[in-house]
């Protein structure tokens, strides 16, 4: 009899907690509050976008001295070294005749005004930075043999290789803008270009002449932007605020009607950059409300999607 009592009691005990519990519940879900998320609005306005085209290009100097000897006879004395830089009428090398070299002052002593030296200085004719250095103190060298190379420091250029069918944008940038890698950035203008296609690559090369006055090391790559397409007048948004599908092939822009309801229209997207994306059509009032940005709690607008 007691087993039967316990029974009854628990089923009592169970049914009165879950109606207790099924009574608070609604209660407790009203006085929640429901939670707001924020969204950044933004307008259509008007801007001048450019699109470009980032190719390398590589420096070099196109125009090269050597220094030569004008006897046959032996470096008495080499003041050139790799890397220096020299000025015009700068003595680099001192020669000495095999004869002078062996009988020394001898000549002189018996006849003064004979005036037999057998030395001669090899100077630079240009100014420039010496590249290579093919003797040194106490080498025979002959008449006509190099001693040195030096690169003109006013023949810096930078050789791009553009592709082919690329060849009517360049004719459209008269300027154009080189950018080092150390971020400097110099101002460039085609002064050429080879009259030859690589067979393979199809790119033909152009020489772009900049300012002579810093030191760049022969070799180094840097980027050629070249302007393919200019709208002065363009109308934009922020990039957050045109939203695309999985194979980007549809744009669209979530437009707030009201206060709380925001409707997708389709966008035709045109030039963008880092920051702003053309819209083509359609076009927008400047009155007009999109939205930029999201917070990461669940959307609470009604959104109508047309």
């Amino acid at each position: 009899m007691n087993i039967y009592l316990k029974l009854i009691y628990g089923s009592l005990a169970v049914t009165i907690m879950f109606s207790s519990c099924s009574s608070s519940a609604p209660e407790a879900a009203a006085d929640t509050p429901s939670p707001v998320t924020p969204v950044q609005i933004t307008h259509v306005g008007d801007s001048s976008l450019t699109e470009y085209v980032e190719l390398s290009a590589v420096s070099a100097y196109l125009e090269k001295s050597f220094v030569k000897a004008n006897i046959n006879g032996y470096i008495e004395k080499a003041n050139a070294g790799t890397g220096q830089k020299v000025g015009t009428g700068q003595n680099l090398f001192t020669l000495i005749t095999k004869e002078a070299r062996s009988i020394g002052n001898t000549v002189n002593k018996l006849d003064p005004g004979f005036r037999f030296s057998g030395i001669s200085n090899i100077r630079a004719e240009q100014s420039g930075i010496i590249v290579q250095v093919n003797h040194q103190k106490g080498d025979y060298v002959q008449d006509g043999e190099a001693l040195a190379t030096i690169s003109n420091r006013n023949s810096l250029v930078f050789l791009l290789d553009l592709p082919y069918e690329l060849n009517q944008i360049i004719k459209q940038n008269g300027n154009l803008n080189v950018l080092l890698p150390d971020g400097t950035s110099l101002a460039g203008a085609v002064s050429g270009t080879m009259p030859a296609v690589d067979s393979l690559a199809q790119t033909q090369r152009y020489i772009i002449k900049v300012p002579s006055g810093k030191d760049i090391p022969e070799g180094l790559i840097a980027k050629v932007r070249l302007s393919k397409l200019s709208h002065p007048n363009a109308q934009v948004l922020p990039k957050s605020a045109v939203l695309a599908n999985e194979t980007e092939d549809e744009f669209w822009v979530m437009k707030l009607i009201n206060d709380s309801t925001a409707i997708k229209v389709n966008v035709k997207k045109g030039i963008e950059n880092s920051g702003t994306t053309e819209v083509l059509s359609p076009k927008f009032s400047k009155t007009d409300r999109t939205m930029n940005a999201l917070a990461n709690n669940e959307l609470q607008l009604i959104f109508a999607f047309l």
